[in-house]
């Protein structure tokens, strides 16, 4: 079989670039660390690695919801911590309004207690959240509760607040709603102490006014507690939902990791050889390219 020079030159040039190439991607991937480039590389892995990205964006997002609902909870459960004081004063009040031994003047300055608290707890109740939104609000409006020029305050608007997403078909509802909070029965903490303040203004026996208002003052605490311990709930199912943020992170950096990052020191032992056998063949192809066609042919 005769051998063409051309042949002979051909096949370790093509050789030398390879190990070349070889030699420039090993050297890339230990320089970036990452051993996929582009889709060029591995198109499996480069399409998961575009899914975990996605996935990583979207649990960011998440991340941030979840902060805020916390956040927002935190808030809420905080202004109805302040809303029981007030109820628990305004009790404490209609307990001592029941006492028969005391003075007009003491019934007045009772009431006018009790209607600075409910002042307070109309503020409270107003309260906005780190959005500017209200707090107790409902799915419309930019206030949960409005005073008519009569003085009566009710609660506005219609629906519940609005949810936040926290995961992929999973949303929360951040706060409560100020009908659901602040109600007790068919009436609610705000109507209670109007009445009793009425009552106490007009003079006369409030035995029953007093009695009604310690009955209603107890449901509106009732109603509080209940709404703290919703808000409580909701807190720790998001603690929740953070923390399988965290672990679902986690795996996804671990499998990233191991279909793109570079293992540097297998890398580096595959440079070594491939340099090794480049410079074997650069140095088998210098001894041939000097040897002239009369030494070859003898």
């Amino acid at each position: 079989m005769r051998v063409s020079t051309s042949q002979m030159f051909d096949r370790p040039l093509s050789l030398m670039t390879q190990l070349t190439a070889q030699a420039d991607k090993a050297q890339t991937q230990i320089a970036t660390t990452k051993k996929i480039d582009g889709a060029a590389d591995s198109p499996t892995a480069w399409l998961r690695l575009q899914g975990l990205a996605r996935a990583g964006a979207d649990d960011t997002a998440y991340g941030a919801n979840i902060k805020l609902a916390q956040g927002i909870l935190a808030q809420s459960d905080g202004t109805l911590d302040s809303v029981q004081s007030q109820l628990t004063r305004a009790k404490e009040l209609t307990l001592e309004a029941s006492n028969g031994t005391l003075t007009d003047e003491n019934r007045l300055a009772i009431a006018e207690e009790l209607d600075s608290i409910r002042d307070s707890l109309f503020g409270l109740a107003n309260t906005k959240d780190v959005r500017g939104q209200p707090l107790f609000g409902s799915a419309t409006g930019d206030t949960a509760y409005a005073k008519a020029p009569d003085g009566t305050i009710s609660f506005v608007g219609a629906g519940d607040p609005a949810k936040i997403p926290v995961g992929d078909g999973d949303a929360i509802q951040p706060s409560i709603g100020g009908a659901q909070a602040f109600a007790a029965g068919s009436s609610d903490m705000f109507a209670v102490l109007a009445h009793l303040s009425a009552a106490l203004k007009a003079g006369g026996d409030i035995s029953q006014a007093s009695a009604d208002a310690i009955t209603g003052v107890d449901a509106s605490l009732d109603s509080v507690a209940a709404a703290r311990a919703s808000v409580g709930a909701r807190a720790a199912r998001l603690d929740l939902s953070a923390d399988q943020l965290v672990d679902a992170g986690e795996a996804r950096e671990s499998e990233r990791s191991g279909l793109e990052d570079t293992d540097i020191p297998t890398a580096i032992t595959q440079l070594q050889k491939t340099l090794t056998v480049l410079q074997a063949t650069q140095a088998s192809f210098s001894k041939l390219s000097s040897l002239s066609l009369f030494d070859y042919l003898n």
